[in-house]
C-alpha cells in the first residue's frame, strides 16, 4: 500500500469544475488501494481577494487578523474538495492545519513549522479516509492561528509527508513539470525528468516559481523524493526531485531562471569599520527582511558604499530602517532600486569548473544586457540586471548554454 500526499495550487482548485475533476482523479487511485493526504490552496485569486478586503477597511493591517482572514481561503477549498469525496461515495473530511497537528512558531504572516504531530491524519486514514488539509496554516504554542507566508501550501504538503514517512510528496501545478527555463520566454524549452535536491533548491531560491524553495530544502533535510507535475495532464509526465548531485558526471547547466521581485538597497559613504555590517544587517534579521545579494565596495578616505538586494515588496519598509541606521551610523545617503531583476544558470559543478562565468557574461554582454551585480555559489552563477532585460537576457543564456550545449 502506497502513501502519497498531494498539493494542489490555486489555479488547480480555482473553480468548482476544477475541484470535482481532482476528486476524480484521486478516486480512480484510491480504488486501487493507495493511501492519500491531499493539501490544497486557496481557490483561484482568492487571497488577493481577501487582501484587498482588508485593505478597504485599513491600509495599516493587524498581522494577527490577517492570519484569521487569510486562513479561510485554504478551509473553503479542502472543505469543498471533501465534499466533492463525499459526492462519489468516499468516506473523507477536511481539516485545518491546527486539527492536523502542525505547529509553528509565533511570526504572523511568515510563520515556520516547527513540529507535525499527525496522530489524527493517521487515525483518519487507518479508517481508509481521504484527509484533505488545508495548506499555508498553522497553530503556535499560544493556540494562535497563524500562516505560513510565501510557498505555505507547498512546504506544507512537504512537511506532512515527512512526518509520516510517505512514500512521495506530489505538487500539482498548472505546468508539467520543473523546465530548463520559463517556458513562457522559451516555449521549445526541455522539460527535466530528474533532479537533485540541491539544483532545484538552486532554481527554486534564484527564481523558479513551480515550487518553493522553503519546501525543497525541508525535502532535502527529511529525504522526501518530489514529483511535479500538470494537475490535469493525461500522461502525468512531469519532475522528480530526489538524490544527491553528482559532480563528475552533472557537471553542465541544468537551469537557467529569473526573477524580477528584485529591489536594491545602496548605503553611500559608510564608515569603514569593523562590524559596520552587522550593524545594518542584524536589525534587518529582527525585523524579519531577508537580504539576498551583498556587495560592498573599497572606499577612501575612511568611507565605503554598501548594496544589498531584498525583494521588492519589502524595499519601503527596508529603506525606513536603514535610513535610520545610517542616520545613526553616519552614512551620507540611502538609496532604493526597485527595476531590477535576476538571472541565474544553475548545475553541478559550476564554479569548480573554468569557463562558466566567461561564457555566462559574454553572452549577456553580446544581447547588450549590462550586469549591475554578481554573485556566485557552488552550483550557481547569478547576475543583477535590469527588469527590461530579462527577456534578452534569458534567450541569450538558452542559447549559449541549452541550445548550443555549451559546457566548458
Amino acid at each position: 500500500m502506497v502513501l502519497r500526499v498531494q498539493k494542489y495550487g490555486g489555479t488547480s482548485v480555482a473553480t468548482i469544475d476544477n475541484i470535482q475533476k481532482i476528486a476524480k482523479k484521486v478516486a480512480d487511485d484510491y480504488s486501487k488501494g493507495d493511501d492519500f493526504v491531499i493539501i490544497v490552496s486557496a481557490m483561484g485569486d482568492t487571497t488577493d481577494d481577501l487582501i484587498n478586503l482588508a485593505k478597504q477597511i485599513s491600509d495599516d493591517l493587524d498581522l494577527r487578523e490577517m492570519d484569521k482572514l487569510l486562513s479561510t481561503g485554504e478551509s473553503v477549498s479542502s472543505a469543498l474538495l471533501a465534499m466533492s469525496f463525499h459526492n462519489l461515495g468516499i468516506e473523507a473530511l477536511s481539516l485545518t492545519g491546527a486539527q492536523a497537528g502542525i505547529h509553528t512558531d509565533s511570526f504572523f504572516s511568515r510563520a515556520s513549522i516547527s513540529d507535525i504531530e499527525p496522530s489524527r491524519i493517521i487515525r483518519e486514514i487507518e479508517q481508509r479516509k481521504i484527509v484533505v488539509v488545508a495548506g499555508f496554516q498553522g497553530i503556535d504554542g499560544d493556540e494562535e492561528l497563524t500562516t505560513l507566508g510565501r510557498g505555505g501550501s507547498d512546504t506544507t504538503a512537504v512537511g506532512i509527508a515527512a512526518a509520516m514517512d510517505a512514500d512521495i510528496c506530489e505538487i500539482y501545478t498548472d505546468v508539467e513539470g520543473v523546465y530548463q527555463a520559463d517556458p513562457r520566454l522559451i516555449p521549445n524549452v526541455n522539460r527535466i525528468d530528474e533532479i537533485s535536491y540541491e539544483e532545484m533548491l538552486e532554481l527554486s531560491s534564484e527564481g523558479a516559481k513551480v515550487i518553493h524553495s522553503r519546501a525543497v530544502e525541508l525535502a532535502l533535510l527529511n529525504e522526501t523524493p518530489i514529483f511535479v507535475g500538470s494537475t490535469f495532464s493525461d500522461n502525468r509526465s512531469g519532475t522528480l526531485i530526489q538524490g544527491s548531485i553528482d559532480m563528475e558526471s552533472s557537471n553542465k547547466v541544468r537551469g537557467i531562471t529569473h526573477d524580477r521581485n528584485v529591489a536594491r538597497v545602496t548605503v553611500s559613504g559608510v564608515p569603514d569599520v569593523p562590524g559596520i555590517a552587522a550593524k545594518i544587517f542584524a536589525p534587518l534579521a529582527d525585523y524579519g527582511i531577508s537580504v539576498d545579494i551583498i556587495v560592498q565596495n573599497t572606499g577612501h578616505d575612511g568611507y565605503s558604499d554598501m548594496s544589498f538586494t531584498v525583494t521588492q515588496d519589502s524595499l519601503d519598509s527596508t529603506l525606513v530602517y536603514v535610513k535610520d541606521l545610517a542616520a545613526e551610523l553616519g552614512a551620507n545617503e540611502v538609496t532604493g532600486d526597485s527595476s531590477l531583476a535576476k538571472v541565474s544558470i544553475v548545475g553541478a559543478g559550476l564554479q569548480n569548473s573554468p569557463g562558466y562565468a566567461g561564457t555566462m557574461f559574454k553572452a549577456l554582454n553580446d544581447a547588450g544586457v549590462n550586469i549591475e551585480m554578481i554573485t556566485t555559489a557552488e552550483i550557481s552563477i547569478t547576475c543583477v540586471i535590469k527588469q527590461d532585460s530579462v527577456e534578452a537576457a534569458v534567450k541569450a543564456l538558452n542559447k549559449a548554454f541549452l541550445v548550443n550545449n555549451s559546457n566548458p
